[in-house]
């Protein structure tokens, strides 16, 4: 079960399916594994910012706060929907009253549902969520796309770029596979050099078959993790850096049923937290960077009380201090205190998010501001963080979005 809105480029995928139809403390410790290596810096995806700012120290102090003035931020969307977007929708936010303004759309980008951006700021890439699955490259500079590859599966839903700035990864939901394309010096994409599906362990219960939801790289560098919501599993690869090759090197599977969605992980490395999307739970996971072995701990809840609610993303600050769930149905942000250096959380509060089925969410570069996409109201929520205590401030009126599915600020 995930996300979506509306008809694929061949029919119903069980992603959109969830999105047309959704209208006391928890604490959980692990021991600490081992200490892992220096982390390389990168910006490559929305979920990771938290844990992958310039230059940050292994202490998650937060970097120097942005300028005022305009920055740029993309819109994805569903270009195949009744009422979607065109294209990849263009905006500026002013990163300190957090006001979005529209500035156009770059067309011929086709289902973008999910957005990021090379190391270098210089290439942004899309997932084009279709039957046939592709990834879009587009010059940021001029705008102008690069080209488009296959994924080899269907429903991509979700892409990253690796910190090396040489591999694209990218997750096909429909299929339950992940794809590595080479990325070259002009920032456009190659032929894909390995794809890999999961063919076991089982699908869990009310699943019937692999949906890969995500593909990224932990916070050492050393290891690429796939989160697969059908097979209950996280899988962690090696990707060879001169062939773009994956090697499996260890898997960590949920409680049967919990359909995991999204990972991310705490600036200090040790330790990540896992957003699973079926049975409506967050994890605190142990992670051993000698081996990228994932240890998943008990799940606890995410503040939505007895309602249908599906959690969709999971950030932590900078700093390392808070984590935040977005949860589709409860419409609300769920605030995390973040304790003993990343072993454990602790429910705070919800704050409702102001819109409707919040997609995805993702901080500013400087870690101020919060961006939640709400698929099912088509509009972008914007909440300043404050820095002490966690608390989240509405920034004002949702920005309207067609089926706002992913918000990237820059």
């Amino acid at each position: 079960m995930s996300s979506g809105t509306g008809a694929t480029n061949g029919g119903w995928s069980r992603r959109r399916f969830v999105g047309a139809l959704a209208g006391t403390a928890a604490v959980t410790a692990l021991p600490a594994p081992a200490t892992p290596r220096s982390t390389p810096t990168s910006a490559a995806t929305t979920p990771d910012r938290a844990v992958a700012q310039k230059d940050q120290p292994a202490t998650g102090q937060r970097p120097a706060p942005e300028s005022a003035g305009p920055r740029p931020l993309y819109l994805g969307t569903y270009t195949s929907v009744d009422g979607g977007g065109k294209g990849i929708g263009l905006a500026t936010y002013d990163s300190a009253t957090g006001k979005i303004t529209g500035t156009g759309t770059i067309t011929g980008v086709a289902d973008p549902s999910y957005l990021a951006v090379h190391p270098d700021g210089r290439t942004l890439y899309a997932v084009n969520e279709r039957q046939a699955g592709t990834v879009t490259a587009v010059r940021i500079a001029d705008r102008k796309v690069l080209g488009s590859r296959g994924t080899g599966g269907a429903g991509p839903c979700h892409l990253s770029v690796h910190p090396s700035g040489k591999w694209l990864l990218s997750a096909n939901y429909t299929s339950g596979s992940v794809a590595v394309h080479p990325i070259d010096g002009s920032g456009a994409l190659g032929e894909r050099t390995d794809l890999v599906t999961h063919s076991s362990p089982a699908p869990g219960p009310g699943q019937q078959g692999p949906h890969a939801h995500q593909f990224t790289t932990s916070p050492d560098g050393g290891h690429v993790l796939a989160v697969d919501l059908g097979t209950d599993t996280v899988y962690t690869y090696r990707l060879d850096g001169s062939t773009g090759r994956l090697t499996e090197t260890s898997r960590a599977q949920t409680r049967p049923g919990a359909g995991p969605r999204h990972l991310t992980f705490h600036p200090g490395g040790r330790y990540a937290y896992l957003a699973n999307e079926v049975d409506d739970t967050v994890a605190v996971c142990a992670y051993d960077p000698a081996g990228g072995r994932l240890t998943i701990g008990a799940p606890q809840a995410t503040g939505s009380g007895s309602g249908t609610n599906y959690p969709a993303q999971i950030l932590v600050t900078p700093n390392g201090a808070y984590a935040y769930l977005a949860n589709r149905g409860h419409n609300s942000l769920a605030r995390y205190a973040v304790e003993a250096d990343g072993a454990r959380l602790r429910l705070l509060d919800t704050v409702p998010v102001s819109g409707d089925f919040p997609r995805q969410i993702a901080f500013s570069p400087d870690g101020t501001l919060l961006f939640a996409a709400n698929q099912k109201s088509g509009t972008v929520s914007v909440f300043h963080v404050d820095e002490g205590s966690g608390e989240l401030r509405l920034a004002g009126a949702p920005f309207a979005s067609p089926v706002a599915v992913c918000a990237l600020p820059l």
